[in-house]
């Protein structure tokens, strides 16, 4: 028996986002477009997760709603039925990002010590790579622990963006910046895994 999901595409102030949520209105994934996550691979991997999915706008309106609402500057927290999938680590990790509040950054270690091992930053920096629902689920407040922006999936051009709207305190990444070698590798681990 086949699950149904539904698909929408739309633009944003930086970039268009692609979303899907499932028949009861949790959202599975949103991903800023791009080169990374073309609608043919999104369709992909709902599929490979057993949907079928949709094309629908209506079934997310009240995402591209709030989404829009974010981008005006009238929304700081989303308020949507999440239903990610991942491990139990992923949705620790998860769960974690969104208490992160909106105009504030954490590093990975930070992100570690605060799913109770400090010394999992580079596991950290995977669930965040792997974090499929972009924005709602904020993976781009994770930063180098000296400001410095690292790997995202959607783009570091996507993330300094989102950071500048929400007002957050960074600095570009820029070869031999000071970045630790662990931190570069658990952004470069989470680009390569997808966000």
């Amino acid at each position: 028996m086949k699950k149904f999901c539904y698909v929408h595409q739309w633009e944003t102030p930086i970039t268009d986002i692609i979303a899907a949520v499932n028949a009861e209105g949790g959202l599975l994934l949103l991903y800023f477009t791009g080169a990374r996550h073309p609608a043919e691979e999104v369709f992909v991997e709902l599929r490979a997760k057993g949907y079928e999915p949709e094309w629908d706008a209506e079934a997310l309106s009240d995402v591209s709603q709030q989404i829009g609402e974010y981008f005006a500057g009238k929304r700081k927290d989303f308020d949507l039925p999440l239903s990610p999938a991942g491990t139990a680590f992923q949705m620790r990790v998860w769960q974690e990002l969104q208490r992160i509040p909106h105009g504030e950054t954490i590093s990975y270690g930070e992100l570690a010590t605060r799913v109770g091992n400090p010394k999992a930053s580079r596991a950290v920096g995977a669930a965040n790579g792997q974090n499929p629902i972009s924005l709602i689920i904020p993976c781009h407040r994770v930063i180098g622990s000296d400001k410095s922006l690292t790997g995202y999936g959607g783009g570091l051009n996507v993330k300094e963006a989102l950071l500048k709207h929400e007002g957050a305190a960074f600095k570009k990444s820029a070869a031999g910046n000071g970045t630790s070698r662990e931190e570069s590798s658990q952004a470069e681990l989470g680009f390569a895994l997808g966000h």
